[in-house]
């Protein structure tokens, strides 16, 4: 079984910074793609940024210059460094992992539950 545990959400002022956390664990055997999605109250979850095993990554136009994906193959944790955030960013932010649980199993989509980043003005 596998697990996604998101930490590092909370409370900012407008112009602050967060990092995010997303520890995978469980039966592993290789993750490839980590990303950070997020959804604010009634709008649809959209892609805030993703990284491959091998450290390209891409972002939304919304958070570039401002967002930093990072991850650590060898802790399987994937960070999101968030500067400058603004009211707009505030949103429950979610992890993904593509995971492989054995040599031999295709990939499968793992989330975590969720942090809630919220930003003050």
């Amino acid at each position: 079984q596998v697990q996604l545990v998101e930490s590092g959400g909370g409370l900012v002022q407008d112009g602050g910074s967060l990092r995010l956390s997303c520890a995978a664990s469980g039966s592993i055997f290789v993750i490839s793609d980590m990303g950070w999605y997020r959804q604010a109250p009634g709008n649809q979850r959209e892609l805030v940024a993703v990284i491959t095993r091998g450290g390209s990554t891409n972002y939304a136009d919304s958070v570039k210059g401002r967002f930093t994906i990072s991850r650590d193959n060898a802790k399987n944790t994937v960070y999101l460094q968030m500067n400058s955030l603004k009211a707009e960013d505030a949103a429950v932010y979610s992890c993904n992992a593509r995971i492989r649980i054995t040599k031999w199993s295709r990939e499968n989509d793992f989330w975590g539950p969720g942090t809630q980043v919220t930003v003050s003005s």
